[in-house]
């Protein structure tokens, strides 16, 4: 599947498949900031499907870089899937997505739908 590009709501969008190749790395995250640079998107969408398992294992410290680097270099990032079994399993988790989704730079949402929602209401990432 193709990478797609475009605007919603006064935002230009990089939308990434769910099927591709796994984030597993902060590299793999400046990759894809360089990929939205380069569409001009200030958002990507990125299906939790394309993310590296330990991503959401906390202690393993691959969210902290990925983040880091989306709010580093002022590309937003709204990470679309269901994450409310593994919320249920970590505090920790939960607390981290409560704050991400709360400063604006990083959001965990359930859909595309949701998105849609979140940026019709003026919210911006």
């Amino acid at each position: 599947m193709q990478t797609d590009v475009y605007e919603l709501h006064g935002q230009r969008i990089l939308d990434l498949p769910a099927e591709g190749p796994l984030l597993r790395t902060g590299q793999d995250a400046n990759d894809l900031i360089g990929e939205a640079k380069a569409a001009g998107a200030g958002l990507v969408v990125l299906p939790i499907t394309r993310l590296d398992p330990a991503f959401l294992e906390l202690r393993s410290g691959i969210a902290g870089d990925m983040v880091q680097k989306f709010v580093t270099y002022q590309v937003a990032v709204a990470i679309v899937g269901d994450t409310s079994p593994l919320e249920s399993e970590s505090k920790s988790l939960r607390d981290f997505i409560r704050e991400s989704n709360r400063r604006g730079s990083v959001w965990f949402l359930a859909d595309k739908d949701a998105l849609r929602e979140k940026l019709s209401t003026g919210s911006r990432a």
